[in-house]
C-alpha cells in the first residue's frame, strides 16, 4: 500500500518542536527543525521523540525513522516581551494597516512623526498599508484626519502566539495534530 511518507524526501520532513510542557516553542512561524538538526538533538539526548513520519534514513550500519514532533527535555522560558521587529510589529497587528485594514503594501508608520519627536517604539509604530502611509506624510493621525483603529502597545510573547494562531502554515503534519490549536484540516 503506498504511503505518502515513505517516498517523502527527508528534507520534507521537518520535525515540531515542543518545549518541555508539550506546547510549540512558536506559532508563528511555527517551531519547526530540519531532520538533520532534529536527528543530532536527538543523539545529544536534548528532545525526546513524540512521533515519528514512516520515512526512514539508513547508514551502512542502521536505519532510523525521521522523528516529527519532538520535545525539549529543558523547559525553555520564553521572553515576556518579544523583540521590536517588523515581522513582530506586522504580527502584532495581524498584516493589517491600522488605518484602513488592507493587508497589502505593508510598511510601518511612526503614530507621532519623528519630525514631531516620536521615537521608534513598540507604543509609537503601527502598521501602515504604503497609501494610508503617503496620506498621512508627516503628521499625526488627527492631523491629517485618519482614524487609527487600534492604538499601538507593547505586545507580550503570549499576545504575539495568540495572533500568530490566526496565520496556519500551508503544510501541517497529521502527528502534530495533538499540539496545534488551528480550526483548520491537516495534510494526511
Amino acid at each position: 500500500m503506498y504511503h505518502p511518507d515513505l517516498i517523502r524526501h527527508p528534507e520534507s520532513c521537518p520535525a515540531l518542536v515542543l518545549n518541555a510542557d508539550y506546547t510549540p516553542l512558536s506559532y508563528y512561524p511555527l517551531s519547526l527543525w530540519p531532520w538533520q538538526t532534529a536527528v543530532k538533538a536527538m543523539f545529544l539526548e536534548r528532545v525526546d521523540v513524540v512521533s515519528h513520519y514512516e520515512r526512514e534514513v539508513r547508514s551502512p550500519s542502521a536505519s532510523l525513522k525521521l522523528p516529527s514532533v519532538i520535545a525539549l527535555r529543558q523547559f525553555v522560558r520564553p521572553n515576556e516581551h518579544p523583540a521590536f521587529t517588523r515581522f513582530n510589529l506586522f504580527l502584532r497587528d495581524r498584516f493589517r494597516c491600522v488605518y484602513c485594514g488592507s493587508a497589502r503594501e505593508l510598511t510601518f508608520d511612526h503614530v507621532v512623526p519623528r519630525a514631531q519627536g516620536g521615537r521608534t517604539t513598540w507604543e509609537n509604530v503601527a502598521t501602515a498599508c504604503a497609501p494610508c502611509n503617503l496620506k498621512k506624510g508627516g503628521r499625526t493621525p488627527r492631523q491629517a484626519q485618519m482614524h487609527i483603529h487600534e492604538e499601538p502597545y507593547r505586545p507580550t510573547s503570549w499576545q504575539l502566539q495568540d495572533h500568530g494562531r490566526a496565520f496556519p502554515p500551508n503544510y501541517l503534519h497529521q502527528s502534530w495534530r495533538d499540539y496545534l490549536y488551528w480550526d483548520i484540516e491537516l495534510d494526511p
